[in-house]
């Protein structure tokens, strides 16, 4: 009898180290998601603070150009107020602050096109300092996003997977969306539209 109780004592601890294994790895996985969503909203904040920046200095060049730089700012402005939270990351969450983001990719797109027009504009240092920092800027989102969704991946595999999904159902460790492309980025820009 003592052996029968023995042998189901050491399966039972088994089980429960297993299983406080598989929640500390679903834990740890669950913060690096955490992390990858600040990263992404510490690179969109970065491109956020050069637009006042931006602005100023194109509007002293471009005085005609008013609506587009009221759009880039309320685009600012609306990209500003929707935060991603990471413990509500929902796939409609995301989306909210995808669709914000890309409004503000779209006004500075038309920011940028604009600003062709202005010779003396796109020689000032400033304006180039600021478009060089921009460009930077996108290409940090751009990687963040990456390593979002690369985290996301790791994260959703391992509360898939089985026997581990039974402990990230009792749990709570909730499959976690990816950043999408834009609609607009899965169309190629037509190139007359910029010239005319």
């Amino acid at each position: 009898m003592k052996k029968g109780l023995i042998i189901i004592l050491v399966l039972l601890a088994a089980c429960v180290l297993w299983g406080v294994s598989v929640y500390n790895g679903l834990v740890s996985k669950q913060e690096g998601v955490e992390t990858a969503v600040g990263n992404v909203q510490t690179a969109y904040q970065q491109r956020a603070d050069l637009i006042p920046n931006l602005v100023a200095t194109v509007k002293n060049y471009a005085e005609y150009e008013a609506g587009t730089l009221t759009a880039v700012v309320e685009a600012r402005a609306k990209a500003s107020s929707v935060t991603l939270d990471a413990n509500n990351l929902t796939e409609e969450n995301l989306k909210a602050f995808q669709a914000a983001q890309d409004e503000m990719s779209g006004a500075l797109s038309r920011l940028l096109v604009t600003v062709e027009q202005y010779p003396d504009l796109k020689a000032n240092q400033n304006y180039l300092d600021l478009q060089s920092k921009l460009e930077s800027c996108e290409n940090t989102i751009a990687n963040a996003r990456r390593q979002f969704n690369e985290t996301a991946r790791d994260y959703n595999t391992a509360v898939r997977r089985f026997p581990a999904n039974v402990i990230a159902g009792m749990f709570g460790f909730d499959k976690k969306p990816y950043f999408e492309a834009s609609e607009a980025a899965q169309q190629a820009p037509d190139v007359k539209d910029l010239f005319n």
